[in-house]
């Protein structure tokens, strides 16, 4: 009897590998799902912070292959604003719906302490906006259109020394809710060795201020060693530019100075391609882990809201 109900507590508990005695048709279900995800396209959604003129329009062209026409900014603002641009691009048979949105007048203010504040209250608006979505009775998250931020793209500015009190600031406040992956902007302004130093200064700052930033993921084989490598060049030195510039007999995407020519897409010039290649590769990354940045404000609103898992005897609330 006692050898009879541990039989039965094993196989309530456990689940049985069982081996198939002919093909039943399973196995098609990634191919399902990969049709399927065609069909109805993606979503990413970048934001870039950093100063005005700092070069984030000129970034996003070059990262995306397209010109993305931009109204230009003014100095004298009151307050930080954010601009959103979203369009569609499509790459052989896969539709991407691009969003990017752009502080504007960042750093501009006299009193800069707050300037975070609107960045942060973007953020929370759009895990709001699906927070508000998820909860009704009648919802359609398939089709809804996701604005959640996958990735925010800090742009530091290239003054070889170190991270400005704006920029701790702003990255303190934003660790735990975003993406976050620091980028030195304009980086052809400053010398190579210069280039390097202010690199190591830069994660020394970032590691001694506590501030986590998003690290390319190194627990799948396929991508552990490439990723390992590239988490090492962090933050990136970019270099943005849609005009082209003719090298001998090829036309190449640079920006031409007195002193010489600065290829984009160069590698051993900037690490344009880089950030490119690695969003690209980790873009299904980022999506999950901005997943799990919005249940950790979904939990702390249901919270507020007076929500709880577990009861006033603390037992299990069934709903």
């Amino acid at each position: 009897m006692a050898a009879s109900d541990a039989g039965r507590h094993a196989q309530n508990d456990g689940c049985r590998t069982l081996s198939l005695s002919a093909h039943v048709g399973f196995d098609s279900l990634p191919d399902q799902l990969v049709r399927k995800s065609i069909k109805h396209g993606f979503c990413f959604n970048v934001l870039c912070i950093g100063e005005t003129g700092i070069g984030k329009s000129a970034l996003m062209s070059s990262l995306f292959n397209t010109n993305f026409e931009d109204a230009p900014s003014t100095h004298f603002l009151s307050s930080v604003q954010l601009r959103a641009q979203t369009c569609e691009l499509q790459e052989s048979n896969v539709l991407l719906k691009l969003t990017i949105v752009k502080t504007v007048g960042f750093g501009d203010q006299m009193n800069k302490a707050d300037s975070y504040q609107p960045i942060v209250d973007y953020i929370d608006a759009q895990f709001e906006a699906y927070l508000k979505e998820e909860l009704k009775v009648t919802r359609s998250l398939f089709s809804y259109h996701d604005t959640r931020i996958h990735v925010c793209l800090y742009f530091i500015s290239p003054t070889g020394r170190s991270l400005k009190t704006i920029d701790l600031l702003t990255l303190r406040s934003l660790d735990s809710k975003v993406n976050i992956i620091p980028v030195i902007g304009k980086a052809d302004s400053i010398s190579k060795a210069e280039l390097e130093e202010f690199k190591k200064k830069i994660m020394s700052e970032l590691i001694s201020n506590g501030i986590q930033i998003y690290q390319f993921p190194t627990d799948d084989e396929t991508v552990s060693e490439i990723n390992t490598i590239i988490n090492g060049h962090l933050p990136f030195a970019v270099v943005g530019s849609m005009e082209k510039v003719k090298i001998g007999n090829k036309m190449v995407r640079a920006r031409q100075y007195p002193w010489g020519i600065v290829k984009v897409e160069n590698e051993s010039h900037c690490d344009t391609v880089k950030l490119r290649r690695m969003l690209c590769t980790n873009m299904e990354d980022l999506r999950e882990k901005t997943r799990a940045y919005y249940e950790l404000y979904r939990r702390c609103r249901l919270e507020k809201l007076g929500c709880r898992d577990i009861g006033p005897e603390n037992k299990p609330v069934r709903y």
